[in-house]
């Protein structure tokens, strides 16, 4: 797992400081672990490092540990919980790994040093061997529930992004957050673009693909099923899925400019939320579904807006810092969003990614350079993805708001157009 780390520009967060203290409450100090290979043949060992190296690697990105990487330690060896206690270890993680058929058995054992115990002993299943990360994130959050930090569960969902594969033609990818497991979905050749997990249970996507109009597809990851949604002149993208699944907000262009729309999935009907005669793109639900997010030029230049789901136009300006505001997010009072910051005719421009409050002035700075956009907030809140764009090259970011700490995951080869998780 190749992972580029970045200390935060701002120390200060109005997010949940007590985080970390709820990390401390079960130790002294930010708890110590040591990851140990604990395989004991040959032909397990290659299968154990990248299950053991994935660990560490979850591990360093929960920012609840201070980690180290231990040698090789068999199930069978006597706790010396002594000289652990002389290295200043709190915690032990042995684990090792072995193929079983077409997929993977793998073992973690948990020592908690300061109480001279065995935590726990627990397996792990894969049907694929190419899906070893998940092994990995599913023991990073057992170790992490063990010391009752606050939620990783996000490290065990699915990315699913539109990767760029030649001039008008991308493919539907479906990842870990890392990039390490990438499986190709949708491959026929085409323009097909803007992925969107379809439920919580992410069985299912929408995305867009290009055919003589942009027309809206319905594709199930278990049965390879694609169904037809609709279909708009101009553009047509789906920006967010109701927590039900039963409607949808939809960027449409049947007049030639850009609108927000709301789409019913049950009956097939549709609703104009804005009628704006310049761009509204990208919209997301927000205060429990009553109200929409979205992005417009309605101020000459794009910022982030928020109107009701009854059409009424009434619109309310959500961002009062930067000039060139193209995506957005929102959790809760926060919104994070993506700023260009630079005006290069014949260069890469700058965006970079702010936070704010839609209850104070507060605002802080996310991130330092670069192109970094399409922020998306976990679950909980307490992390950021992003896409950062190097030339031709593109990344996943992770930000662990936190904890003051972002990090970067490559794409081995290609141009990340969209993504969701």
């Amino acid at each position: 797992m190749r992972i580029l780390v970045f200390l935060w520009l701002g120390l200060s967060s109005l997010f949940a400081v007590d985080a970390t203290l709820e990390v401390v409450k079960k130790f002294a100090n930010m708890p110590s672990i040591i990851v140990e290979d604990s395989s004991t043949r040959e032909v397990e060992r290659g299968l154990t490092l990248r299950v053991y190296k994935m660990l560490v690697g979850d591990l360093k990105v929960s920012s609840h540990f201070n980690v180290q990487e231990g040698g090789a330690s068999s199930f069978d060896m006597v706790m010396d919980y002594g000289a652990y206690r002389q290295k200043k270890v709190d915690l032990v993680a042995k684990v090792k790994a072995g193929r079983e058929g077409s997929g993977i058995l793998a073992e973690l054992r948990l020592y908690d040093v300061n109480s001279g115990d065995s935590v726990f002993a627990k397996s792990y299943t894969v049907a694929r061997e190419d899906r070893y990360p998940f092994v990995a994130h599913k023991m990073a959050i057992d170790i992490n529930n063990y010391i009752k930090a606050p939620s990783i569960d996000w490290m065990n969902r699915f990315v699913v992004l539109s990767k760029y594969t030649a001039p008008s033609e991308s493919q539907i990818v479906v990842a870990d957050y890392t990039l390490t497991f990438q499986n190709v979905i949708i491959k026929d050749g085409r323009l097909n673009i803007f992925p969107k997990w379809a439920n919580e249970q992410q069985d299912a996507i929408y995305y867009t693909k290009y055919l003589t109009k942009p027309t809206l597809f319905r594709y199930n990851l278990y049965t390879g099923e694609s169904r037809k949604i609709t279909e708009s002149e101009g553009m047509l993208v789906a920006s967010d899925v109701s927590a039900d699944g039963k409607k949808l907000l939809l960027t449409m262009a049947p007049h030639t400019q850009s609108d927000i729309f709301l789409f019913d999935t049950q009956t097939g009907t549709r609703k104009q939320l804005t009628r704006y005669p310049g761009i509204d793109v990208s919209a997301h639900f927000i205060e429990d579904e009553r109200r929409i997010m979205f992005i417009s030029d309605r101020l000459g230049y794009p910022n982030v807006f928020a109107t009701g789901l009854d059409g009424s136009e009434t619109v309310e300006q959500m961002v009062f810092h930067g000039r060139n505001n193209n995506a957005a997010s929102a959790f809760g009072q926060y919104i994070v969003y993506s700023s260009r910051e630079s005006s290069n005719e014949f260069d890469t421009n700058t965006f970079n990614l702010y936070l704010v409050s839609t209850k104070s002035d507060y605002i802080r700075r996310l991130t330092a350079n670069g192109v970094n956009q399409m922020p998306r907030f976990s679950q909980d809140g307490e992390t950021v993805m992003y896409l950062k764009h190097n030339g031709a090259q593109s990344a996943l970011g992770v930000i662990r708001l936190n904890y003051n700490k972002s990090y970067l995951f490559p794409l081995p080869s290609g141009k990340i157009q969209s993504m969701d998780w």
